[in-house]
């Protein structure tokens, strides 16, 4: 199976975390978003675990919130001594309000307003990830007024190509995140940084894609960014103490996306920056990494029911769902290929090609297109799209007033609601 949290049993019937699904659709009703809770936990053991191995003690993983965020999900992350990256206000008052000590916690965001700043620095954010000049000036400035020193990373651009979707490469010259080193401005924004008050400088940041599947990209950002650090050094004294790799690892949508160790990837970086540190003549910084779709997107399963099959002699078929773009709109964003399963019918040959589409009055509300799935498909039948734990509950929206999914975790045989689900009354609750 595509993961390890997914099994067929001998008549046919798809387990997730080792459940049946249509128990849990009788009990939660569908759509539903399904996450399992173990998955989650040992993503993350492997993350810490891996980075302290490759890069020393003093490494940490920081959770990106943007690929799912709720209140349980950072008390998860607090249990496991997982550090957190936020790029909102509403991550950051979801993360307090689950009790996270957000002096762990990296705010990152390319147009912070002073009112985003203001409310960080009342909440006690630990780290400001500064993308612009603008903000270098702005934190400084308010830092001064709240009368603190607020620890602050910069977002350099390493000028690298990850070789994945142009929608989510971020680490090219001309990308809108961060400042270039090629152009000269990650030397320029890190002068003014070092010059302004109410500042401590701790290091640099760097993103340079997502859906990566080896250490390449991590590798050649390690050098790069190395490089720079012994510029800096060079041209202005100062040495940083953290170096911030960013996130990108990526999950198995399909069967055809590659198979690999992500203990062994995170390894080979740490030879390779302990290789650069050696021949740049620098110590090892402290090492951050912000993985979020790789610790939750094989945790997640989002089951829908079957309301409508269509076909069109000598042109398609349609199977329609209860769900659809206002619950994943990643198919209509980025066409993000799913693994698309009838999960009481796996022993039935996959002989009927369609579209499987949402209830949305649009007509790109598309789930997947050219699905194989049994000709059986029927009115009532549950379908399962896998792999729907990151950039799903997050990109939910209320298009055409569809109220939001609820979510339940499972966990070693139970299940708990963790986000209930929406009521007509939640989708006016602001309206005036």
């Amino acid at each position: 199976m595509l993961h390890e949290n997914l099994s067929v049993t001998s008549d046919g019937r798809l387990l997730f975390a080792g459940r049946d699904l249509r128990s849990l659709a009788d009990k939660y009703g569908t759509a539903l978003y399904l996450m399992d809770e173990v998955h989650i936990r040992r993503m993350c053991r492997t993350y810490v675990a891996a980075m302290k191995k490759a890069f020393g003690e003093s490494a940490r993983p920081l959770y990106a919130g943007k690929a799912c965020a709720f209140k349980r999900l950072y008390r998860i992350m607090m249990e496991e001594k997982m550090g957190i990256d936020v790029v909102s206000v509403g991550e950051i008052y979801t993360a307090k309000s689950a009790g996270f000590d957000l002096a762990d916690a990296y705010f990152h965001s390319n147009n912070k307003t002073d009112e985003d700043i203001l409310f960080a620095m009342e909440n006690g954010v630990g780290y400001f990830v500064i993308d612009n000049t603008e903000e270098v000036v702005a934190i400084s400035h308010l830092a001064g007024e709240k009368g603190i020193c607020q620890k602050i990373l910069l977002r350099i651009t390493p000028g690298i190509d990850p070789h994945t979707f142009e929608e989510v490469a971020t680490g090219k010259v001309d990308s809108k995140f961060g400042s270039a080193i090629e152009t000269g401005q990650a030397m320029e924004i890190t002068r003014l940084a070092l010059n302004l008050p109410h500042l401590d400088l701790a290091g640099f940041h760097c993103h340079v894609g997502s859906q990566v599947f080896d250490s390449d990209v991590f590798n050649r950002s390690a050098r790069v960014m190395m490089e720079f650090i012994r510029s800096v050094r060079e041209e202005t004294g100062y040495l940083a103490r953290e170096l911030d790799l960013g996130g990108g690892y990526g999950v198995r949508y399909v069967e055809s996306d590659p198979v690999y160790s992500l203990e062994n990837c995170i390894l080979e970086v740490g030879e390779t920056l302990s290789a650069v540190c050696r021949e740049l003549s620098l110590p090892m910084p402290q090492i951050r990494m912000e993985p979020g779709r790789s610790i939750v997107a094989a945790s997640g399963l989002t089951l829908y029911t079957v309301g409508t099959v269509k076909k069109i002699p000598g042109y398609k078929n349609y199977v329609s769902v209860n769900g659809g773009m206002a619950d994943n709109p990643r198919y209509a964003l980025y066409r993000s290929e799913y693994t698309v399963l009838l999960p009481e019918k796996m022993k039935e040959a996959c002989d009927f090609s369609c579209s499987v589409v949402g209830c949305c009055c649009e007509s790109g509300d598309i789930l997947q297109e050219n699905v194989s799935l049994p000709s059986s498909v029927k009115r009532g039948d549950l379908l399962a799209v896998l792999t729907t734990g990151a950039y799903n509950y997050s990109m939910a929206s209320h298009y055409n007033r569809i109220p939001n999914l609820p979510v339940v975790m499972l966990r070693d045989g139970e299940d708990y609601v963790a986000v209930r689900r929406e009521t007509p009354e939640d989708l006016i609750r602001c309206d005036l």
